[in-house]
């Protein structure tokens, strides 16, 4: 009998196409399904398009955690849409000031075991609980919701043993800073992070939460823990102590690729502007002033990350002119942070509270002062993310954020005069479960609240056979999600809106994108791209919205996992350089062409991009399986499920 690891098992017993092979595609049954306002909306449109009464999954959970700023009717018109189709379609809704989904998705859904798919790039955050937990593009997730599989390509397995225990000062949000460093951004693609070994005895559930929520960073399909006694302690204190299941690695279990993290050598780490990949050692940038100092976020969401700081700051107040913010994770924990008086020893210090959700990590308030430097423990830091375009945000701990605080300068917390805080995990918690809204028993009796912000999904015709068209944007490597379409308060609210937010895409690298886009009417144009295009967040109105303003064919090197995904999804053709030095030879408004592309993807021949400018052609190739490019032949996969409906 075949010795399996954790991930191999969760795989296995979820499995219904294809094999246990890296590079293979694979399909998977869904058990759960996250959705959180950002992408939600979108999710319940398409599922709505589907014309499917409820969803099929064992649960599914829709969060409002992103748009809590109501400074016009948007949000809260789309959060009343979202809680109408959560009644409708069988989904548990949790409205805003609940929290952000990650964490309350651990505490109350998640379960050893079984698959969670979401529309957030941090899904993986669950694999802390043993879960094969990963991101997806909203359309997938519409699709598991309606009792599909998850397609995906088998990744390879990196088994990381972790031994040693953590030094005093350094937190689980260093062991995963230091993962970065070794990997970079794009080091993990295509890979999961399998944790195991006698140094996950003192590592907490929450503590490989921050580990699993931010392998996201290194580009990896999902990070998987496995379900121990830890694990246990934790769903008992959550008080579902009946959810937990024992899933280990047989002994003798192969991986992919080996790695050894011995936390006893680690020491406090930070990533500086602008990428979680770029890891120095704190005490290397020690000295600098900093203008704020930020604790909370979907990477440091345990009662931990805010009770060391809570000691740290006890008898004393943060430096003037600094700007300390506390962003809780959830109404649990600030039940929890106010009961053991956590809380009060925050404020008192001089931390500005505000409401338990995403808030300033994807740039909704809490924007930094310009070029002043920002240090927080969100999970990335990527260029204009805060808010504040010219933004200087580092990535750290909660002890390295707070010692910052308290001296008014990047501080690493072992200078501090002070004993490091001894936190122990209490055995009980209070537990907040009531202000999560069921399902409906009857869908037909509930009708979908639609405000004038949301709007249909536009429907999108195939690629010609023979496209012609101009390069409109050259970009290089690591393009973000967040650059190619940017959050915050401004933008987010129209994510029901698809004609309204395509007029900010590309808007941080050319404001008049949309207007050139515009100008084309319709007949579609080229994007040419570095490596790592479509980093970090999973939202696809980065790829629908440029689609929109015509987007047909995006050239690059390599891809986002995710975002490659969402291009698919939506009919827009993601070519690979052959040769990556043919990016030099390219300039934008080159005239492009593909001849006979239908043709082209349905073999593995080398495809030829022609310059029609330069007189000369490019060697591409393309990575879709067969069922990949039946979707590009039909235009979108909502299109394709239509026509097997019958109702296209």
């Amino acid at each position: 009998m075949a010795r399996l690891n954790v991930t191999q098992k969760l795989i296995e017993s979820h499995l219904v196409s294809g094999k246990m092979q890296p590079g293979e595609e694979i399909g998977l049954v869904v058990d759960q399904t996250l959705t959180q306002d950002a992408t939600g909306t979108l999710v319940m449109l398409e599922f709505e398009s589907m014309r499917i009464e409820r969803v099929r999954t064992e649960l599914s959970a829709q969060y409002v955690d992103h748009n809590l700023l109501q400074e016009d009717f948007k949000n809260p018109d789309d959060h009343l849409f979202l809680e109408s189709a959560c009644r409708k379609f069988g989904v548990w809704f949790s409205p805003a000031g609940n929290g952000v989904s990650h964490p309350l998705h651990q505490e109350r859904f998640g379960i050893p075991g079984k698959t969670l798919v979401g529309s957030d790039s941090h899904t993986p955050a669950a694999g802390a609980l043993g879960m094969f937990a990963t991101g997806a593009g909203g359309l997938e997730v519409a699709l598991a919701m309606a009792g599909k599989p998850l397609h995906l390509t088998m990744p390879k397995i990196v088994g990381v043993e972790i031994t040693g225990e953590l030094p005093a000062w350094v937190s689980a949000k260093d062991a995963v800073l230091e993962m970065l460093r070794r990997y970079g951004v794009k080091g993990g693609v295509g890979k999961v992070f399998e944790y195991y070994g006698p140094g996950l005895d003192s590592l907490s559930a929450m503590d490989r939460h921050v580990i699993a929520n931010m392998g996201t960073e290194m580009g990896a399909t999902t990070t998987v823990f496995p379900s121990d006694l830890e694990v246990k302690r934790f769903l008992t204190q959550q008080d579902r102590s009946d959810d937990w299941q024992e899933l280990l690695a047989d002994e003798g279990a192969d991986y992919d690729e080996h790695l050894n993290l011995h936390l006893s050598t680690l020491e406090p780490l930070i990533a500086l502007p602008s990428s979680p990949g770029n890891v120095k050692p704190v005490h290397q940038v020690a000295g600098e002033e900093i203008y704020q100092a930020y604790i909370g976020s979907s990477a440091n969401a345990g009662l931990r990350d805010f009770a060391v700081p809570a000691m740290m700051v006890e008898g004393r107040q943060v430096q003037p002119g600094i700007s300390f913010d506390v962003n809780p994770t959830s109404r649990q924990l600030l039940e929890n942070l106010a009961s053991e008086n956590y809380l009060s020893l925050l404020i008192h210090a001089g931390a500005r509270l505000h409401q338990a959700g995403c808030n300033g990590c994807i740039g909704m308030g809490q924007a930094p002062a310009t070029e002043r430097n920002s240090l927080r423990t969100v999970p990335r830091n990527f260029p204009g993310r805060s808010g504040t375009p010219e933004d200087r945000v580092f990535l750290c701990s909660p002890e390295t954020a707070t010692a910052s605080a308290l001296t008014g300068r990047i501080t690493d917390p072992r200078e501090l005069d002070m004993d490091y805080p001894i936190f122990k995990e209490p055995d009980f918690l209070s537990i907040n479960r009531e202000m999560f809204i069921p399902p409906a028993e009857h869908s037909s009796k509930v009708a979908l609240d639609k405000g004038p912000n949301v709007k249909t999904l536009p429907t999108f015709d195939p690629i010609p056979d023979d496209f012609c068209g101009p390069l409109l944007l050259k970009v290089g490597d690591d393009i973000s999600t967040d650059e190619i379409l940017p959050a915050g308060a401004e933008v987010l609210p129209l994510r029901s809106n698809i004609p309204a937010i395509a007029d900010f895409v590309f808007h941080a690298m050319d404001p008049e994108f949309h207007e050139r886009a515009k100008a084309l009417e319709g007949d579609g144009f080229f994007i040419v791209a570095g490596k790592n295009y479509g980093q970090g967040s999973s939202r696809e109105h980065a790829a629908i919205a440029p689609r929109y303003l015509g987007l047909r064919t995006v050239c690059a090197i390599s891809y986002g996992r995710i975002h490659w995904q969402n291009l698919v999804n939506f009919g827009v053709v993601p070519l690979n350089f052959t040769n990556p030095d043919d990016l030099d030879s390219i300039d934008q408004d080159d005239e492009l062409a593909l001849d006979a592309i239908h043709t082209a993807l349905q073999s593995d021949d080398e495809i030829k991009l022609h310059n029609k400018t330069k007189n000369v052609d490019y060697a591409m190739y393309h990575r879709l399986s067969k069922r990949q490019t039946e979707v590009i032949k039909s235009g979108s996969l909502i299109n394709v499920m239509r026509s097997e409906s019958g109702s296209g």
